[in-house]
C-alpha cells in the first residue's frame, strides 16, 4: 500500500496499521531488554525503580504479580534506561509516516512499554489519549509498536474508527479522575470497536483523540507494546508530561521552528498521576 493510501485511511479512521515498522533485529533487541526487566521484577512485590519525577518506573499488576508469576505491566520512559529503545524511538517507519501525516517537523514527547503477560489480567478501560496530554493542537500520534504477535486471544487494542472526529470525553467521573470514560460511553464504544492485530514489528498509528481500550490476555503468549508519543513541533503542552523524560521535546524529524499553532477545543484538564502509571488511576488508587 502506498503512503498516500495509508494517509487517507488514517484521516478517515483515525488510525492505520503499518507492517514492518521496525526490523526483526530491533524487535529482538527490545525484547531482550524486556525479558531482563521482567526477570528483575521477580525481586519486587510492588512498583519499583524511579523516573525523573520520583515515581516508580516499573509497575506490576496488584494481587497477581509474584516471584513465581511476574506480571510486569508498565515500564515508564524505557528510552532513558535503554539505548536500544531510544534508538528505535528516533528512527522507525511509523515515525516517517507520522511526519507524512502531520508535519515534516515532529518532536518526541513520551514513551512506555505496556505488557500483558499470560495470566496477568491486565485490562485497559476505554479512554482517549489527548485528555491525558492536552496540547495547543491535536497533531499528536500514539504509535504502538508490536513486540510480539498480537492476536485476538492476547488482549489486542480495541478502538473505535472515526472517533477522532467526535467529542473529547471527560475522564472525570463523579468528581474523581478515573482515566476512563463513563460506563455508557464505554459500552457504546465496545459495540463499534475493531481489534488491531498483527505481527511483531508491525505498528498501529493512532490519533490521540481515538477512543480505545483493551481486554485481558487470555492466551498463552505475551502481548508487549513499545508505545511512543510524537507531536507536531508547533504543538505546545498545557499540562506537565505525565510520563516525564529527559528527551521530551527532542526534534526527531525536520527542524525547530519556534512557532506555536492552536486549534479550538474544550475539555476537562487531567489529574497528574500519583501512581506508577495510569493503571493506578483507572483502578482508583
Amino acid at each position: 500500500m502506498a503512503f498516500q493510501d495509508l494517509i487517507d485511511d488514517f484521516n478517515r479512521d483515525g488510525y492505520v496499521m503499518l507492517e514492518n515498522a521496525i526490523s526483526p533485529e530491533a524487535v529482538q533487541r527490545l525484547c531482550q531488554n524486556l525479558d531482563q526487566w521482567t526477570e528483575e521484577s521477580r525481586q519486587f512485590d510492588g512498583p519499583y525503580g524511579e523516573t525523573i519525577d520520583h515515581r516508580p518506573r516499573f509497575d506490576v499488576q496488584p494481587h497477581v504479580h509474584s516471584k513465581d508469576n511476574p506480571a510486569l505491566r508498565r515500564v515508564a520512559s524505557p528510552v532513558e534506561i535503554s539505548d536500544d529503545f531510544w534508538a528505535v524511538a528516533q528512527d522507525n517507519a511509523a515515525l516517517d509516516l507520522t511526519a507524512a501525516i502531520f508535519s515534516p517537523n515532529i518532536k518526541f514527547y513520551a514513551s512506555k512499554v505496556n505488557s500483558k503477560l499470560p495470566g496477568s489480567k491486565t485490562e485497559v478501560k476505554y479512554h482517549q489519549d489527548f485528555p491525558f496530554d492536552p496540547h495547543t493542537n491535536m497533531d499528536m500520534m500514539t504509535v504502538l509498536i508490536f513486540l510480539d504477535d498480537v492476536t485476538m486471544e492476547n488482549g489486542p487494542l480495541q478502538l473505535v474508527p472515526g472517533s477522532h472526529k467526535g467529542p473529547l470525553h471527560s475522564l472525570w467521573q463523579g468528581g474523581k479522575f478515573t482515566g476512563a470514560v463513563a460506563d455508557d460511553i464505554e459500552q457504546e464504544a465496545i459495540k463499534h470497536s475493531v481489534a488491531c492485530t498483527g505481527k511483531a514489528g508491525d505498528a498501529c498509528l493512532m490519533h490521540s483523540a481515538v477512543l480505545h481500550g483493551s481486554s485481558a490476555n487470555l492466551g498463552q503468549d505475551p502481548r508487549r507494546l513499545f508505545i511512543v508519543t510524537y507531536v507536531a513541533e508547533d504543538a505546545q503542552p498545557f499540562v506537565p508530561n505525565p510520563i516525564p523524560t529527559i528527551y521530551d521535546g527532542t526534534i526527531v524529524r525536520g527542524k525547530e521552528t519556534g512557532q506555536v499553532r492552536s486549534v479550538p477545543f474544550q475539555m476537562d484538564l487531567p489529574e497528574h498521576p500519583k501512581t506508577a502509571s495510569f493503571f493506578g488511576q483507572q483502578e482508583g488508587q
